[in-house]
């Protein structure tokens, strides 16, 4: 799912911008927002919907200077304060967004909101058609010569076009099968021109097999090879397929990527499905890989039974492919996309400490897996989700359940608060990823899961943000749990972090059970740092129950720590100053002083 962004500036615009995003998703930026024009313009830029609910010169104003091409720019929709008028400004035709084009998002949120879509495009307005967005299924192959073509269209008010199609059928166009203009519907290359649009069923898929580790560049030779051999389109192909043993191997996403459609993969019971339509059945990779055939076989099942074989498997050294040929285009997709494992760190709960990219991922995917109190925070955000949620103590069994789930073909969250790799869920699911399955790993399906992470932003991070600077030089953080380390490792790392002079951030400090700990480690830095060192205790980061308070290192109270609670103890050289606004900071000098001393 594409990323859409709402821009709110007044009480009621933020009422609408709710009902939109119970629909579409996505998040919601107010007037609280720093420079809401550069907030825009940022958005714009990293190809997000935008829906403003304000005036249409700040959206025009913020997204002028990045205005290109309007085939590669995301849709500007503008909402007056009332939601009753709702206009696709920029990107009416625009096909970069899964949620639509400008003018069909505009026509969803007319819908949502009871309210008129003004839509001022000639084809929409004129002929109850947009040319240059064609129905899912077709590609418009000469995009480039569309408006050249509108222009003659509204002056001639006649074109001629086949009338079998129900696209064209059900426009207002003034068809006239001898017109000099021309609508056109072929797989095949043909000429196109401003005279003649040319539209592209996607009504082929390529099957593919390799050896593992085979390279793209050998694979995409063969495949335009074969195309070019039948004058097919590249543009004709709805996607790539293949084996889902395969669908870890980068050369097969790199073909599809190439050629700009999605990979698809079919498990080998499938495959054999078609065993009586292969043209080159093959024992010996049945006997690797439980079918007679991949290439063939996967291209047969992607596109039907009514489809045709029209390149048998052919083969290079590392690859095979072969090229099957539905009769209607493909619009409804067989097979199971590679599984995604997105590993997102939310931060503390805030929305404006989660960074972009684990909004992204949090908005495509469609399963959230995670502690309970972690999804909760994410409110709305989750309200068109699959939820599955876990308890404390259920880590591991969490993490299988997101890998397994994403074995399943699914995209899937994994919810971590905080940033993901520190002291959270990432270092799990890489040592279940790495362990064979009989010494407890998940399972080869699993493995072949893609998984990316996104960082956030840690407690430490989040308090020292409050406090200074207190982080400004060497740092290491310590948790004090002893559930899955053993008191001696701990014991030691305190030491050593005592004498080494670091500022120290304790995670998990005390729990009901382990009151003895802390105590411990307070004893151990009295003797390294004086009794006046400050130490920083931060609860609830980020949250709405935040609380922050300073103590000395000798009256660190144990009874005032709990298991939210971040302690943060500082260097022999940090240093705590009240500034005249009546507020305590805390930084730790990195040795500038001695710089400005030696000048």
């Amino acid at each position: 799912m594409s990323k859409i962004a709402y821009i709110a500036l007044s009480p009621n615009g933020v009422q609408i911008a709710g009902k939109l995003q119970n629909h579409f998703g996505g998040e919601i930026f107010t007037k609280n927002d720093t420079s809401i024009k550069a907030k825009i313009a940022d958005l714009f830029g990293e190809k997000y919907v935008i829906i403003g609910i304000c005036s249409v010169a700040i959206l025009i104003r913020s997204i002028a200077g990045q205005l290109d091409h309007k085939h590669d720019e995301p849709p500007v929709i503008a909402i007056d304060d009332l939601g009753q008028n709702i206009v696709p400004l920029i990107g009416g035709h625009s096909q970069i967004s899964s949620h639509g084009s400008g003018v069909e998002i505009a026509k969803k949120c007319a819908q949502i909101l009871d309210a008129n879509a003004i839509i001022t495009t000639a084809g929409d307005k004129n002929f109850n058609i947009a040319l240059d967005n064609p129905p899912r299924g077709y590609r418009l192959i000469n995009p480039q010569d569309y408006k050249g073509f509108m222009g003659q269209l509204l002056a001639e008010q006649k074109v001629g076009f086949s009338t079998d199609n129900v696209w064209f059928n059900d426009s207002k166009l003034p068809h006239r099968p001898d017109a000099k203009l021309k609508l056109t519907i072929s797989n095949q290359l043909v000429s196109s021109s401003e005279t003649e649009l040319v539209y592209c069923p996607q009504n082929i898929v390529v099957g593919v097999g390799c050896a593992r580790g085979a390279d793209a560049g050998e694979l995409i030779s063969l495949i335009e090879a074969e195309l070019a051999a039948r004058d097919i389109n590249p543009k004709a192909i709805a996607h790539i397929a293949s084996i889902n043993i395969k669908s870890d191997e980068t050369g097969i996403h790199e073909v599809a990527k190439y050629f700009n459609v999605e990979a698809r993969f079919f498990n080998a019971t499938t495959l054999e499905a078609e065993v009586e339509r292969l043209v080159n059945p093959s024992e010996y990779v049945f006997e690797q890989v439980g079918c007679h055939g991949v290439s063939e076989g996967a291209a047969l099942a992607a596109t039907g039974a009514d489809s045709t074989l029209i390149c048998p498997k052919i083969k290079s050294l590392n690859g095979t492919c072969a090229i099957a040929q539905s009769k209607q285009p493909i619009t409804k997709f067989k097979g199971e996309l590679q599984g995604q494992l997105y590993i997102v760190g939310m931060g503390p709960g805030q929305d404006s400490w989660r960074v972009p990219e684990a909004t992204f991922m949090l908005e495509a995917a469609q399963d959230w897996v995670g502690y309970s109190l972690y999804i909760d925070l994410l409110g709305e955000m989750g309200a068109d989700k699959t939820h599955h949620e876990f308890t404390l103590g259920e880590e591991e069994a969490r993490v299988r359940f997101a890998l397994e789930l994403a074995a399943e073909g699914k995209q899937v969250a994994l919810i971590c608060s905080g940033d993901a790799g520190i002291y959270a869920m990432a270092a799990l699911v890489y040592e279940l990823l790495d362990l064979n399955q009989d010494k407890g790993g998940v399972s080869d399906a699993a493995k072949r899961v893609e998984v990316q992470m996104a960082p956030g932003i840690s407690a430490l991070q989040g308090a020292a943000a409050r406090v200074g600077a207190p982080l400004g030089h060497d740092f290491c953080t310590i948790s004090l749990s002893d559930l899955l380390t053993p008191w001696e490792a701990i014991e030691k790392r305190i030491h050593a972090a005592a004498e080494a002079d670091f500022v120290i951030s304790f995670y998990n400090p005390v729990s009901k059970k382990r009151r003895t700990q802390l105590a411990y480690a307070k004893q151990v830095l009295l003797q390294h740092r004086p009794e006046d060192c400050p130490v920083i205790l931060a609860s609830n980061i980020g949250r709405p129950t935040e609380y922050i308070r300073y103590v000395k290192l000798v009256d660190l109270n144990i009874d005032d720590v709990d298991m939210l609670t971040l302690v943060m103890v500082g260097s022999s050289n940090s240093q705590k100053f009240m500034r005249g606004n009546g507020q305590e900071y805390v930084y730790t000098p990195r040795g500038y002083s001695k710089k400005r001393e030696q000048n």
